[in-house]
């Protein structure tokens, strides 16, 4: 029986403003070994993708430099032309698509605050804007920490948020006193069919302000926990809203990190985050593993397209705390 030797992937970089810069990335220099290119020490290099999408393909090398066979051809193009290699069902169902994507990513600075679409909404954005969004596949992911990690994900609980109004009252100023006084009469007994429409039209509420007012919000808000600072100890959400102040000044994004859990994990342990959950990885290492997709709803925290209709308008609002878990096989990428 022949036994076939492993194959030789040459993968995809994405040199995203918020990765590390140069040989701090691990990504850089993973995908320098990969593919040998030099290492620019003044540019991003924040994801490295293993997969078939088009828009970070992998390349299948066939044979020994030099030879006649020795182009790469995409890995998509390579398993239409052997399909054994999935497997009749997954050929059936994917076509010549992996049924994942998997990444690397480094990041130095917060991603934006984004969600992913379920696969039904993902197929109707993808028919109406192409170019923004680039399939119509949902895309579910996990990520597993390579470092210390930080990020944010899913909405906090009424009681936190009952807190956040009662401590954050530029929010209240921005959002009014009307739907802040409905938080604060809601019990978490009312459950999530009580809860989920006065959390969206709060949140609905900030993430729609006009530019102006949010940047005279965000400037005093600054103002406030820099004074407050001299006097007490900031909490852990106070001194990263000031840290995303200083990546994103007059950001939306900077203030809405309120609503939204802080997580913070450690190498080997893993987040899932599934459709239509706010997120934004804030810094660190991780390995993501997703669905083969390239579809991200913005709203904050980014100088790209901006969907807040359509985030604020698809999200769950579920207000619970994801579960980090541990994963005992991790990989070691220096």
């Amino acid at each position: 029986m022949e036994v076939s030797r492993p194959l030789r992937l040459r993968c995809s970089v994405q040199n995203y403003e918020w990765g590390k810069l140069g040989e701090d990335s691990r990504v850089a220099r993973l995908f320098s070994r990969n593919s040998g290119a030099e290492i620019d020490p003044e540019r991003p290099y924040a994801e490295f993708w293993m997969g078939t999408h088009e828009s970070g393909p992998s390349f299948l090398v066939r044979a020994e430099s030099g030879s006649p066979d020795s182009e790469p051809v995409t890995l998509r193009k390579w398993i239409l032309e052997n399909p054994d290699v999935l497997g009749e069902k997954v050929v059936e169902r994917w076509g010549g698509e992996l049924p994942f994507l998997f990444k690397v990513l480094s990041v130095a600075k917060a991603l934006s605050i984004q969600a992913h679409p379920d696969k039904e909404l993902a197929g109707m954005l993808h028919k109406m804007r192409p170019s923004i969004y680039k399939d119509p596949n949902q895309k579910p992911e996990m990520a597993i920490a390579l470092t210390d990690f930080k990020a944010l994900c899913g909405f906090v609980s009424i009681e936190e948020l009952k807190d956040v109004l009662a401590g954050v009252p530029e929010i209240v100023e921005l959002v009014g006193d009307e739907d802040a006084s409905k938080v604060m009469n809601t019990t978490e007994q009312g459950g999530y069919v009580e809860v989920k429409p006065i959390l969206q039209s709060i949140f609905t509420k900030l993430m729609s302000a006009n530019k102006e007012a949010v940047s005279e919000i965000v400037s005093k808000l600054k103002c406030r926990l820099n004074a407050e600072n001299k006097i007490r100890n900031l909490t852990e959400k106070e001194q990263l809203v000031l840290l995303l102040e200083q990546q994103y000044p007059a950001d939306v994004g900077v203030i809405s990190a309120f609503f939204f859990n802080y997580m913070k994990l450690s190498p080997g342990e893993a987040l899932y985050i599934g459709a239509n959950e706010p997120h934004a990885y804030i810094s660190g290492d991780c390995i993501e593993c997703m669905a083969t997709s390239d579809n991200v709803v913005r709203a904050g925290l980014t100088p790209k397209y901006r969907d807040v209709q359509t985030l604020c308008s698809m999200l769950t609002y579920k207000q619970t705390h994801p579960r980090i878990r541990y994963l005992r096989a991790i990989f070691t990428i220096h």
